[in-house]
């Protein structure tokens, strides 16, 4: 049999640099760019790879006010992608530990493989400028709120105006390193015996006084080294994630909906608190998406109907209502930032109106297959007011068979639900309300 013939190898800054371009340039995800890219690069150097993409993308402004100052003109056209190079390099001598004279070296070096030969020497002479010229820069680099903060102004403002005493924190909050949260499972174990256990390997963990399976790591591991994380005994998820299973409280015997459920998460959490359910059905528009869902279930062992259908549209694939309904409805994602900083670049203001608008059709959509007497839990990684408390407040307005079960003593009708903030407890940004259906 021939050999397959292999795949040609990248160097990390070469690597990085694609996919900054990938994603700034051509508003492409992350998410979606680290898995296309990271084959091309050796295993050891994948970790480097993503902290280079995060890093740039956290201070994004600090690299291009830089720029400004040391080059006459940008990067355009066929060379663009040495602009972002340019940006990779600048991380490695602001920011990381690596020795100036390698940062720019293997900065250099990577003009090969893009195949920007004829950027070698301004590569190497902006990244010694910025060098010799480090103590100079460093101070302008935070010499207003966009080059402190880093976000795009209509962000700082819409948080500026929702939190006026707390906004400094929720943006730096969001220029943070995401820690590893793990969500303990139930039906396998106590987390105090599997914290034990990550002792034993020497794995740190603090355990959550909110969110009763949750473990946050001291140091980011690879799941292979979490104990018999392929048997499901436990799965990555965010602390204030895990907060959406306990908060809907399914009981045996009730049919359950998770609505927009990729990855599965959440669909997974609600089964080990609850596997006695009638049925669970998980859906969501995009069918690799849901394939997520199914190898969730999969590693854990646990069983759900899929649909790949359009949650705002339940006619089309529902004919029995729900016990209770979990809606994480489409959102901004800004309580997610630190663990996707390209959301500050993709976003525009004007997604948040549309978007909206899909949650109020979504949740109206879904009230309808709601049983009376049933329970509804509304849920965003968002902190804008316009898409949590305020859409849930004109929901319980215009719906007169909807009430407010709060969750916590200071809700009302008219400032429902609770926001977490990012970095409360270490955890993401994350909103939830709980609405009850009348019976009469």
């Amino acid at each position: 049999m021939a050999e397959q013939p292999k795949t040609k190898q990248i160097n990390a800054r070469a690597a990085a640099a694609n996919i900054l371009y990938q994603v700034v340039d051509q508003g492409q995800s992350l998410s979606q760019m680290l898995p296309r890219v990271l084959p091309q690069v050796v295993p050891r150097d994948h970790a480097l790879v993503k902290e280079l993409c995060f890093g740039v993308l956290r201070w994004l402004p600090r690299f291009e006010a830089v720029l400004q100052q040391l080059m006459d003109k940008p990067l355009k056209g066929k060379i663009r992608n040495g602009h972002f190079l340019l940006m990779v390099g600048l991380y490695q001598l602001f920011y990381m530990r690596v020795p100036a004279h390698a940062a720019v070296s293997e900065t250099v070096s990577a003009t090969s493989q893009l195949k920007l030969h004829s950027l070698k020497k301004l590569v190497n002479g902006v990244l010694r400028n910025a060098e010799r010229q480090r103590e100079q820069l460093e101070p302008q680099l935070t010499a207003n709120d966009g080059l402190q903060y880093c976000h795009p102004s209509w962000i700082t403002k819409r948080i500026k105006a929702a939190y006026p005493q707390h906004w400094r924190d929720i943006l730096d909050a969001n220029n943070q390193h995401a820690p590893m949260w793990i969500r303990v499972n139930a039906l396998q174990g106590q987390r105090d015996s599997y914290q034990a256990q990550l002792s034993e390997l020497e794995i740190a963990s603090q355990a959550s006084n909110i969110a009763l399976q949750a473990l946050c790591l001291e140091k980011a591991q690879a799941v292979h080294k979490l104990p018999n994380f392929a048997e499901g005994a436990a799965s990555v998820q965010d602390g204030a994630a895990q907060m959406a299973a306990s908060l809907l409280d399914a009981q045996a015997g009730e049919r359950v909906l998770d609505a927009c459920a990729a990855p599965g998460g959440k669909t997974c959490h609600i089964l080990e608190l609850q596997p006695q359910l009638s049925e669970l059905v998980a859906v969501d528009t995009e069918q690799t998406r849901l394939n997520r869902v199914t190898e969730n279930l999969d590693r854990i062992g646990l069983k759900a109907t899929l649909h790949c259908a359009d949650a705002s549209k339940p006619e089309q694939w529902n004919t029995q209502p729900f016990d209770r309904i979990l809606l994480d409805a489409p959102c901004s994602a800004t309580g997610v930032i630190r663990r996707h900083p390209d959301i500050k670049w993709l976003r525009r203001e004007s997604d948040i109106a549309e978007l909206v608008k899909l949650q109020k059709e979504i949740l109206s959509a879904l009230w309808h297959q709601l049983k009376p007497g049933g329970t509804l839990l509304y849920a965003t990684c968002s902190v804008l007011p316009d898409e949590n408390s305020q859409q849930i407040a004109a929901f319980l307005q215009q719906t007169d068979d909807a009430e407010l079960i709060a969750i916590n003593p200071d809700e009302t009708p008219e400032q429902p639900g609770w926001q977490l903030l990012p970095g409360d407890n270490n955890m993401d940004g994350f909103y939830y309300a709980r609405l009850r259906k009348s019976v009469s």
